[in-house]
């Protein structure tokens, strides 16, 4: 049938993402890998650049686990034993010895009597909040928290929905409060790590005031945690915000195998009655298929390797690669927000000028996430660069010698 009457409407719609600076641009395609050596990190090619090396700042993979020879190895045995997909969902034949021995090392991991797997993070979120949202549920979410949650919300249609001033306890507790009498269950829910800014949820404090305020509710509070960007890299042993700020009694933890475990899914860990009801529950785990079997394999070596020694040096590796860069940014003069996090965030506070400095670090080889307006607000536009501990100590004062000479010769304003 002839779309024209859509189309012209969807060029509107696309022509006004524009004038709102909120188009993503044309995707970079990576066409090959250069390993490490020497004194260097992985270099990365880009379709129309030829033979011209790229440093990435803007990649999720804070251990540089997909890169790792045993995670390859691992995928590639499993692929000839079990082929390359699962062939159907999980409830009809697309269950694999692999799902099942991930899932028990995730529930182990973080110290869970039950996990599941997702085909990716945001499906576990969309899928695991809808169902424990009723019409006598009041949901609380930190103001900051990524799409997934937001839009997990929505589709849920809670009977009130809360959103707290970003890690302003007072304001939390001040919502819970004026929640009492209103519902029978309150669904706390946050970010570990907040993507955009590397910040963390104060989750000790969070469960304190979840527990201070549960006897007000029929049905209590449930607390719920997105840790994608914690887990991995994140914590003494890699366990995420959960191990950083010491705390029990989240009932929920959501996180990735695709950040800084290198490979691909998600997953949710909880108590064992709850991964049983949302099992039978969760739209996005029932219809979608899993991840592949291989994929699962790679992640549960991933997982072996980072609670190895390997793992404990990654970690240390990665802390004192952010402390360099962090150091560097504040010697050159560049305004961050600083953390344990490897999320760096170049708080650059102009649109044109974010624009202009990701333009030239591109022109230098170093590939790094400009966020403007509207996807932060106006006056936090930033430079978000993100260290790996495949990156070497060449390779961040490699950045920070770029960074100055914008400062020195750069375009100015």
């Amino acid at each position: 049938m002839p779309v024209k009457k859509l189309e012209h409407i969807l060029v509107e719609k696309l022509d006004e993402l524009k004038g709102k600076g909120a188009l993503k641009g044309e995707e970079v395609v990576i066409t090959g890998v250069r390993p490490a050596e020497d004194r260097k990190g992985p270099r990365y090619f880009i379709e129309g650049h030829g033979a011209k090396e790229f440093i990435r700042m803007n990649s999720n993979s804070y251990l540089g686990m997909s890169l790792r020879k045993e995670i390859i190895e691992a995928e590639e045995e499993a692929a000839r034993k079990y082929g390359a997909g699962p062939g159907a969902v999980r409830f009809i034949s697309g269950t694999y010895q692999p799902h099942i021995e991930l899932e028990k090392r995730v529930a182990e991991f973080h110290n869970r009597k039950s996990a599941m797997i997702f085909s990716s993070a945001y499906a576990a979120v969309m899928g695991a909040v809808s169902p424990l949202i009723d019409n006598e549920t009041i949901v609380i979410s930190d103001e900051l928290n990524h799409n997934c949650i937001i839009n997990a919300i929505r589709l849920s249609q809670p009977k009130i929905k809360e959103v707290y001033r970003h890690l302003d306890m007072t304001d939390l507790e001040g919502k819970i409060k004026s929640a009492t009498g209103k519902g029978r269950r309150v669904l706390i829910i946050t970010d570990g790590i907040f993507s955009m800014r590397g910040d963390c949820a104060p989750l000790d404090i969070i469960v304190e005031i979840a527990e201070k305020y549960d006897p007000e509710f029929e049905e209590g509070i449930i607390t719920v945690v997105d840790d994608s960007h914690g887990v991995g890299a994140f914590g003494e042993t890699g366990r995420g915000t959960e191990e950083y700020t010491n705390t029990k009694g989240i009932d929920i933890i959501i996180a990735t195998l695709g950040k800084a475990l290198g490979v691909n899914g998600g997953y949710l860990a909880a108590n064992s009655v709850i991964v049983n009801y949302l099992r039978q529950t969760a739209p996005f785990y029932i219809y979608s298929n899993p991840i592949t079997p291989s994929e699962a394999s790679s992640a549960m070596k991933a997982l072996e390797i980072l609670d190895s020694e390997k793992g404990s040096q990654l970690l240390v590796n990665l802390r004192e690669l952010t402390k360099r860069l962090e150091k560097g940014l504040v010697d050159l003069g560049y305004e961050i927000i600083e953390s344990e996090h490897p999320i760096v965030p170049i708080m650059i506070r102009d649109t044109k000028r974010t624009s202009e400095l990701v333009q030239y670090l591109a022109e230098n080889g170093i590939l790094a996430a400009g966020l403007n307006y509207p996807v932060v607000p106006k006056g936090d536009e930033e430079i978000r660069c993100q260290v790996s501990a495949d990156h070497t100590e060449y390779d961040i004062d490699y950045v920070l010698g770029i960074l100055k000479k914008f400062k020195e010769t750069g375009l100015k304003d």
